[in-house]
């Protein structure tokens, strides 16, 4: 598990599509979990940092057009004891957006319909696995209010419109989703045996 607090921007060595390298600071061990660009990744090797993406990952994800010299975002997964200080993120990316542009304060990212649904003004969303806070929706997908800080040490500060970035919406968001289905599906059970216990009563 993750917080999108990016701890620090990393660089690509090389990726042949299945073996991604990154030189970085943070320190790992050997199947230790790493956020790359969002996307949770196993260590493989230490020195640098190597990570093996299978087809499914490429597939979903943005991580198949890296290549050599591309920043990405890291971070180590969180440890017991430490700060939640962005939100639950668990680096399964929901679906790839891509930056739409900056508007004012705001910037804008397009998104798949399938994970707007899940988004709200003020609800947390992670971008490249960056914890971001949800500022404003339309048809098309989310703003959010970027602050210096942020753009700095994040890849998102060097964001060209229409570069693809990895999307997670928030699971909380899903969870509740998927007890509403659970609850009306068990609503028409009811429902449906209580009309045939209704005709069996008045035979």
């Amino acid at each position: 598990m993750f917080t999108g607090i990016v701890r620090e921007k990393g660089r690509v060595v090389s990726f042949d599509g299945a073996r991604l390298v990154v030189d970085a600071e943070t320190e790992a061990a050997l199947g230790d979990s790493v956020a790359i660009a969002g996307v949770c990744l196993t260590v493989v090797d230490t020195s640098p940092l190597a990570f093996d993406v299978v087809p499914e990952t490429v597939e979903r994800t943005s991580l198949g057009s890296l290549e050599a010299g591309d920043a990405v975002n890291v971070e180590p997964a969180l440890r017991a004891g430490e700060p939640l200080g962005g939100h639950i993120v668990q680096g399964h990316v929901d679906g790839v957006g891509s930056f739409r542009g900056r508007d004012g304060d705001l910037t804008w990212f397009d998104a798949p319909a399938r994970l707007l649904r899940y988004c709200v003004e003020k609800g947390s969303i992670a971008v490249d696995g960056t914890s971001l806070t949800v500022a404003a929706l339309d048809h098309r997908g989310f703003a959010v209010a970027l602050v210096p800080h942020t753009l700095e040490v994040t890849t998102l500060g060097a964001l060209a419109p229409g570069d693809p970035v990895n999307l997670e919406a928030d699971v909380i968001a899903k969870y509740v989703e998927r007890l509403g289905v659970a609850r009306d599906a068990d609503q028409k059970r009811r429902r449906r045996f209580t009309r045939r216990l209704r005709s069996t009563m008045s035979r």
